[in-house]
């Protein structure tokens, strides 16, 4: 079938700290200790020419302390990347996805903001297509004992035992008691284009995405699935798309810290028979 051999994507993802003049790039462990990564646009930029196929910005500040987003940082990349970007980080009304697609964007993501009004989904899909609304979801594994305890969580089977994943919003700090694969599910019907996923267990760990999150989801989703947090070697990419049938992979710090060039990655993968654009 043709729709096997679509192209899977190699996305960097630069989390965004906007406290300081022009931004810069950081990255935690599991949502915490923050480390000093670079320039935004420096990297976008070295990104693009590498040959990632998109690049994703997230305004980590912008949730939590209510600021506006990036539009700086945006004009100030596209004059020189010509790859998709995709936004995330204070998008809370249908206009700021305009705002942002004017500057330069190709996608927004939200989390908080469609978790806490999920009108927001249906209203942005109308008004700038479903291609350009991502849902991101940060979900972290819940433990149960008997898996048959629970009609309303949507149980999955890891390797120490069985969980439910639970949505986080403000960057981590809140949890929803809203199961993570009902909730994308919910996106879709609702007119999302994308689920960029992210396993807060596995965040910054580099031990490998969250397979069976990741699986689930693509399995139960039609629309595509990013997977996110966890990658430590290109080999971890490549269960993503094998294991966890994932559409995309975004990663950080194998890229920030040049542990793994995209050039590399994207080697990598080809010789290993992944379809991917080099």
């Amino acid at each position: 079938m043709a729709i096997e051999m679509l192209a899977k994507r190699i996305i960097p993802c630069l989390d965004c700290d906007l406290q300081v003049p022009n931004g810069r790039v950081v990255k935690g462990v599991e949502f915490k200790q923050i480390r000093y990564a670079g320039d935004p646009v420096e990297l976008a930029t070295r990104y693009y020419e590498d040959g990632a196929d998109e690049i994703v910005f997230l305004d980590i500040t912008a949730s939590h302390e209510r600021r506006e987003t990036m539009t700086h940082v945006i004009e100030a990349t596209t004059e020189n990347v010509f790859v998709p970007i995709c936004v995330g980080g204070g998008i809370r009304k249908p206009e700021d996805y305009v705002k942002m697609l004017k500057a330069g964007a190709d996608k927004c993501s939200t989390n908080t903001a469609a978790i806490k009004n999920p009108e927001l989904i249906n209203e942005a899909s109308d008004l700038v297509g479903s291609q350009a609304c991502v849902v991101a979801i940060d979900a972290k594994r819940r433990y149960i004992d008997n898996p048959r305890e629970s009609d309303e969580r949507f149980i999955i089977e890891v390797d120490d035992g069985y969980c439910w994943y639970e949505c986080s919003i403000y960057g981590g700090r809140e949890f929803t008691g809203i199961d993570a694969v009902k909730w994308a599910m919910e996106c879709q019907d609702r007119g999302a284009g994308e689920i960029l996923l992210t396993s807060m267990d596995r965040d910054g760990t580099k031990m490998g995405y969250d397979i069976p999150l990741t699986r689930t989801m693509s399995e139960n989703l039609d629309i595509p699935v990013i997977a996110s947090g966890g990658v430590g070697e290109p080999e971890h990419i490549y269960e993503a798309f094998t294991d966890g049938k994932a559409d995309a992979a975004l990663a950080a710090s194998i890229f920030h810290f040049n542990e793994y060039p995209v050039p590399v990655v994207k080697e990598y993968l080809r010789s290993r028979g992944v379809p991917i654009r080099l």
